[in-house]
This record gives C-alpha cells, structure tokens and sequence, in this order.
C-alpha cells in the first residue's frame, strides 16, 4: 500500500489586539462561519455553545466543489491562549492536522496557522492536488480578509 504524501499550508496574520482577544474569537467555534466563504455553506452541528478544550469533538456539515459532506474534528491540543490544534477524525482527508499558534507582538498579536494534510486515494488523489491548493488557498485567503475586517490589523 502507498503512503500519501504530507503537504502543508502555512500563513499568518498581525492583529491590533491583545493575545487573550484574538484567542478567545478563535476559541469560539462558532466564530468558524463567520470567517469561511459562504460557498462553503459551512455549519456547526454541535448544539452551541461548545466548550472547546482538548478532547472536544465538533461536528460540521460544509458543501466542496458542490458536493455536501460531513466532516468532525477534534481538539487534540488546547493551550491557551498560546496554540490548539485541532484534528480531522471525519471528512475529506485522509490526513489534516491545523494548528493555530497566537503570540504577543508589539502591536498586538500575531496569529500563525499551519495545516498539514494528506489527500485521500494515493497515489491518485494526488492528481487532484493542483485544485485542492487552488481552494485552500481561496478558503484560507478569504478567511484572513474576513478576520481582518471583524479584528483589524493587516
């Protein structure tokens, strides 16, 4: 059997506001739909509020290239307000792995975001890889211009 290959994404983002803020917006899962292109149709099935710590499972249903699909994570490390990293147990992937990392600045805070992901069907879900990029770089674009425009900051 063929492994899948590991591909990353990584980006990251200043915002004008103190490091216990910006963490407490993204410790607020319900925070996630305001912040993913509405094509996505992407919506929480965990009844609301979620008390998000390590061990927390949270269930979503989201549409991709048209097709609708379910998709669970769970927290697999909750360090606030430093990092939590949360992991697919249910979705798409064979593999995604996305860890938030949140650090003070002298202007407030810098957000880093890494997602380390493998594609499902290897070797020949990687063919679909050049589009996948494409759509996670849209996705992870829009989600910085939208947090830009609720928190501030470049």
């Amino acid at each position: 059997m063929e492994h899948a290959t590991v591909h990353s994404l990584r980006t990251h983002q200043e915002l004008p506001l103190p490091l216990d803020e910006v963490f407490a917006f993204f410790a607020d899962a319900g925070n996630l739909e305001r912040i993913t292109p509405p094509e996505l149709n992407f919506r929480i099935l965990t009844p609301q509020p979620i008390n998000v710590a390590e061990g927390t499972f949270i269930d979503y249903r989201l549409r991709l290239f048209g097709l609708p699909f379910s998709w669970k994570t769970e927290i697999t490390k909750w360090e606030p307000p430093h990092q939590f990293v949360d992991e697919q147990r249910q979705g798409p992937y064979r593999q995604w792995i996305h860890r938030h990392r949140f650090s003070a600045t002298s202007g407030g805070t810098l957000m880093e975001d890494e997602v380390l992901y493998q594609l499902p069907l290897a070797p020949l879900g990687n063919l679909a890889l050049p589009l996948i990029r494409l759509q996670l770089g849209r996705i992870f674009n829009y989600r910085k211009e939208a947090i830009r425009c609720i928190l501030g900051g470049s």
